[in-house]
């Protein structure tokens, strides 16, 4: 069976980045998805279409395939009364190398990187990690089979049913099974 749109993949891979492994899925601990959906960055789901099992992989995303080139205006200067609560400065998260879930202006979490802490404000930056980066992936697919109507409905883990719920999940038990 082919990799191609509503196939659940599983696979093999290596992401080396600057040189250095930067994160892999193994044998014991594929990665596991769902082929089309968007899970994954498009450019790397476009290498794998007509893959099959056994099939070996090795390509590299560019900056612009990947994560997108390393944006200097993402790199903001904050007051520090945001990271308030209660009234009270979160110090111990004013770390530089720290990343800080921070809520956006249309009101998404987005992960901030603590670059420099000043007396009265907060330099972060908001790049991905890997903004700007080359990404080297090699691996193997080790499976290919149909998506159930279920996992394409809910996801191959419930996260699609768990992004739809439109109420307060506490009376469902989350999941959104309503």
């Amino acid at each position: 069976m082919k990799i191609q749109d509503e196939k659940v993949v599983s696979l093999t891979y290596t992401l080396v980045v600057d040189g250095k492994v930067e994160d892999q899925a193994t044998e014991e601990n594929p990665l596991e998805y769902i082929h089309g959906l968007g899970y994954l960055l498009p450019k790397f789901e476009e290498y794998l279409n007509g893959k099959t099992v056994g099939d070996s992989f090795a390509f590299v995303l560019s900056p612009e395939e990947g994560y997108g080139a390393y944006d200097a205006e993402a790199v903001v200067e904050l007051p520090k009364h945001v990271f308030e609560i209660d009234g009270k400065i979160q110090e111990q998260l004013l770390v530089a190398g720290n990343v800080i879930p921070m809520m956006n202006q249309a009101g998404g979490v987005i992960p901030g990187k603590v670059v420099e802490v000043g007396a009265d404000s907060v330099k972060m930056d908001f790049n991905h990690a890997l903004a700007g980066k080359e990404l080297h992936f090699s691996g193997k697919v080790t499976g290919v089979r149909d998506a159930t109507e279920k996992e394409l409905t809910d996801g191959l883990h419930g996260e699609r049913a768990a992004q739809d719920c439109t109420h307060d999940c506490s009376s469902c038990g989350g999941g959104c099974g309503n």
